[in-house]
């Protein structure tokens, strides 16, 4: 969840390494620091608290300048935010690191590295390796040959860059768990732990496979593979806009996300329906159309929003397809014991493809039985696209905020797809028409929830001053409730809670009163009296109600609450299309009460461990 970057060339790396680390601050941001080889053969290091800010701050009261160096912006595991753990870490004058990932037994290796003597001046897992490094190389080995030693010492996910004071034309990487790619200039060469930090510098990668170890110069490339053969990794060509990384016009990311969403649909759907509507199989994978007939059975393994895009889906394939389906935290199945039925799918999603526990779980899935596994992502480089047989890339481009908005809803037409497909591969043609055809409008539908931006402000000023919220919603929209709820509580700090609406006499409604914000997905569906039922039963008790409904419905409703009217929606598509006012209402919240909204506190976007 942390961010490396490193750097070789003939010029002052510096700028280098502070951008890439800007860059990257999306992924970790309670401190940052470098280290770099000066002019006078010294390893000069720079470490602050907070973002990257404050280490540039730092940085330009005390210039100095090196052709070699590393860089990490830290999302903190072990040891508090500080100085003393903010990374890069040395052992002695000589050796520096940074680290991504867990080390599982570095209490172990600190209390064994200790009893010889070795000092510690941090609380974290990471300085154990740059004492192993270290303590390994006072036998006269190469740092390529001391990082290749301790490999088999470590224990847990990681990706690590070191840097050793006698070797100052080269830096040694290593990737065990935990992403790691190598970008490649003229006669420079860079490492990092995401392309998108590297974009201002090259546009040519080589990404590591996992157990790789690397070693890079000015002029070359040198990786072996986990058994230390000799391996060649194919380089590619990555074309992303340039202000990817850039806000534009919006005051944070995360609005322009939401922004983005209608054409990251569209980019997402593109090549996947032909013109008599039907489904391609072939966009799920070279070997789509041999396993997916013969699939009786899915089951769903993400976390955080993800979990709730296959929460929405468990839904639509059990309805329209016909497929039993469960859904499960990956951080929850991984470590119990489970029953794999015959034919069954293992379904991973994941935004960026480096969730641990889902990797994890999806590595344990491959040694149990399953007929096939898939991945529905957004990067075509990750370990989860890799490793799965099939595959549904998401389009949503690179999303920067840590709060998912593009992505989820990105997910979920990928879900939308794979559900109208196996419903035709089921013989129900006709059905998957009429789905192909509703989730055509879902672009347009979603730009005229953004023209209701004004609208959903408003409703936005009433949450200012609350410290709990409630959401409620059924069927396919107890899902959106619970993401609508993360979303609040992830960037505006109000504690929210998602219920099924007919739970809500089991227990929530005890909360209600005059105070309690609830807020109430009301779609045109079967279900329609029932929840307006449970909106009668806030209403008798003065709970303030937020109801999300067509504005067709609108003198139906309470005159007493706010009524965000949207538009007419085709039903199946409607979970996608009221994800976007539970964004838009979760980002104005957050704005008002002046929180930071894409850097969150105590969140990161890519959750690389355990």
């Amino acid at each position: 969840m942390c961010g490396i970057v490193g750097a070789i060339a003939e010029r002052n790396v510096i700028p280098i390494l502070l951008e890439g680390l800007k860059r990257l601050e999306y992924r970790g941001y309670d401190s940052a620091g470098f280290a770099v080889i000066d002019e006078d053969n010294t390893i000069v290091r720079k470490r602050a608290v907070g973002k990257v800010a404050e280490l540039v701050i730092k940085s330009n009261a005390e210039p100095c300048s090196g052709k070699i160096g590393i860089a990490h912006t830290r999302w903190a595991t072990h040891g508090k935010p500080s100085e003393r753990n903010a990374h890069p870490h040395m052992s002695g004058d000589k050796i520096a690191i940074v680290h991504n990932g867990i080390i599982e037994n570095y209490a172990e290796l600190k209390e064994k590295l200790q009893a010889d003597g070795v000092v510690f001046d941090s609380d974290t897992d990471t300085e154990v390796i740059a004492h192993l490094l270290q303590h390994t190389m006072r036998t006269g080995k190469s740092l390529m040959v001391a990082v290749r030693a301790i490999i088999p010492m470590l224990k847990g996910a990681y990706a690590i860059v070191a840097m050793n004071l006698d070797e100052p034309d080269r830096l040694v990487a290593v990737r065990s768990g935990s992403p790691m790619v190598i970008g490649l200039g003229i006669e420079e060469n860079f490492i990092a732990s995401d392309s998108l930090s590297l974009l201002p510098v090259t546009h040519r990668f080589i990404y590591l496979h996992e157990g790789d170890i690397a070693e890079v110069t000015r002029h070359m490339v040198h990786i072996t593979d986990q058994h230390g053969h000799a391996v060649t990794r194919p380089i590619e060509e990555l074309h992303v806009q340039n202000d990817a990384a850039s806000k534009g016009k919006f005051k944070h990311f995360m609005l322009k996300e939401i922004f983005e969403q209608p054409d990251a649909v569209t980019q997402t759907m593109s090549g996947c329906i032909d013109l008599e509507g039907q489904v391609l199989i072939n966009a799920f994978g070279v070997n789509a159309e041999t396993i997916l007939p013969g699939i009786e059975n899915i089951k769903i393994v993400a976390c955080g929003t993800s979990y709730h895009a296959g929460l929405v889906a468990k839904n639509w394939l059990e309805e329209w397809a016909g497929i039993p389906c469960d859904v499960e935290i990956a951080s929850e199945l991984r470590y119990r014991t489970t029953v794999v039925r015959p034919n069954t799918l293992f379904l991973a999603i994941s935004q960026s493809g480096e969730t641990a526990d889902t990797l994890a779980a999806l590595r344990q899935a491959k040694t149990l039985g399953y007929a096939a596994t898939m991945a529905i992502c957004n990067v075509p480089t990750s370990s989860l696209v890799r490793e799965t047989d099939l595959l549904f890339m998401t389009r949503a481009g690179t999303e920067v905020g840590v709060a998912s908005t593009k992505a989820f809803v990105t997910q979920l037409v990928g879900l939308f797809l794979l559900t109208t497909l196996l419903a035709e591969l089921k013989g129900k043609v006709e059905l998957a028409r009429s789905l192909t055809q509703a989730l055509r409008q879902v672009p347009a539908l979603l730009q005229m929830v953004l023209n209701l931006d004004g609208d959903i402000q408003l409703m936005a000023n009433h949450f200012i001053e609350k410290h709990h919220a409630l959401y409620l919603g059924r069927n396919c929209f107890y899902p959106i409730a619970l993401e609508g709820a993360l979303k609040l509580k992830e960037i505006s700090y109000i504690h929210a809670e998602a219920y099924p609406a007919g739970e809500l006499k089991h227990g929530p409604l005890a909360l209600v009163d005059a105070e309690m914000p609830v807020v109430v997905l009301l779609p045109r569906n079967a279900w329609l009296d029932k929840i307006k039922a449970n909106v009668q039963e806030v209403e008798a008790r003065a709970g303030q109600l937020f109801i999300i409904s067509e504005a067709s419905l609108k003198s139906e409703l309470p005159t007493s609450s706010y009524i965000l009217g949207l538009p007419t929606i085709p039903e199946e598509i409607a979970p996608i299309i009221y994800t976007l006012p539970l964004q838009l209402l979760a980002y104005y919240v957050a704005v008002l009460k002046g929180t930071d909204v894409d850097q969150p506190r105590n969140l990161a976007k890519s959750v690389t461990v355990e």
